[in-house]
């Protein structure tokens, strides 16, 4: 059963948190392919013919009176980084509960727990207009708990921080010696002029022997779809402070198929260099992302 970002406010702390997402996803799953999950949150399947006896789990057994084998985790070499872009456009919410940056944290945060679980190695970055953190990737409790502190204080940090995506991101290609899966999450709100920049830069980190996924975050209704519900507002740049007076029904025609031709290029960029790009909107419920990630790990172990 998946907790609602009101209900997952109410719980104190991140990791707590993230491990409320991960089981409440991995319930979700059922009988899913997906096995290999940590005895923590996945340790059980229903016992099938063949499977060998010395498996099964009694004390499930005398709860349920039905038959389940346990899972173990498998260790692998594959080493991840979670990087979240902090710029102030990533505090943007409407309708939805967490802001960009609260959902992009929670996000990172359960998967996070799900690779420690997996004897992953995980590491973190955090940017704006330049690249401030860089965390190494280790696979232990202690180090997980690290991340997650960070991932709280990068949620809280003040407004007011530009992005600059790319100096950022070409700055953790250099730095990270080790070939990892990279996984960013930013709402891509910057310059129009930087966008070739900004490939630039996910090219350099395939050309580094990377792997890529680029989690594009947005308030769906409104940032994609300008779904407003007055004639006029005034709107203000999270960034810059600058302020613009529109009329959404006159806009949003434009706005659309200009916001939706940008990120058709921007995809098609993304798929020429192997970067996996998706679309997320902080309206719905992290499964989807979760799903794509479990996914492209799989295919790297």
């Amino acid at each position: 059963m998946n907790l609602s970002p009101e209900i997952l406010s109410q719980i104190k702390g991140l990791e707590l948190r993230a491990k409320k997402i991960v089981e409440g996803f991995i319930a979700g799953l059922h009988k899913s392919p997906y096995h290999g999950f940590s005895v923590e949150f996945a340790e059980h399947r229903p016992y099938n013919t063949g499977d060998d006896f010395k498996h099964i789990d009694w004390k499930a057994y005398a709860k349920k009176e039905r038959f389940y084998v346990k899972q173990y985790e498998e260790e692998t070499n594959l080493r991840c980084f979670l990087v979240l872009d902090g710029s102030s456009s990533m505090q943007f919410k409407h309708r939805s509960h967490w802001n960009k940056l609260e959902f992009s944290a929670h996000l990172a945060a359960a998967m996070a727990y799900l690779m420690q679980g997996q004897r992953d190695a995980v590491g973190f970055a955090s940017f704006t207009d330049k690249l401030h953190q860089i965390v190494p990737a280790k696979s232990t409790r202690r180090h997980l708990r690290r991340i997650f502190i960070e991932m709280e204080r990068h949620m809280n940090q003040e407004t007011g921080r530009l992005t600059a995506s790319a100096a950022a991101l070409h700055e953790l290609a250099e730095r990270i010696h080790q070939r990892s899966l990279v996984v960013i999450f930013t709402d891509l709100f910057e310059n129009v002029e930087s966008h070739d920049a900004l490939i630039s830069a996910l090219k350099h980190l395939r050309h580094r022997k990377h792997e890529v996924i680029l989690f594009n975050v947005m308030e769906e209704g409104v940032e994609k779809l300008l779904d407003l519900e007055h004639e006029r507002y005034i709107l203000q740049d999270l960034e810059s402070g600058e302020e613009l007076e529109v009329s959404p029904d006159l806009v949003k025609e434009d706005y659309r198929q200009n916001l939706s031709q940008y990120i058709h290029e921007f995809r098609q960029a993304c798929d020429e260099f192997q970067i996996d790009f998706e679309s997320i909107s902080t309206e719905n419920s992290l499964d989807d992302a979760l799903t794509h990630f479990l996914n492209k790990r799989r295919r790297l172990i």
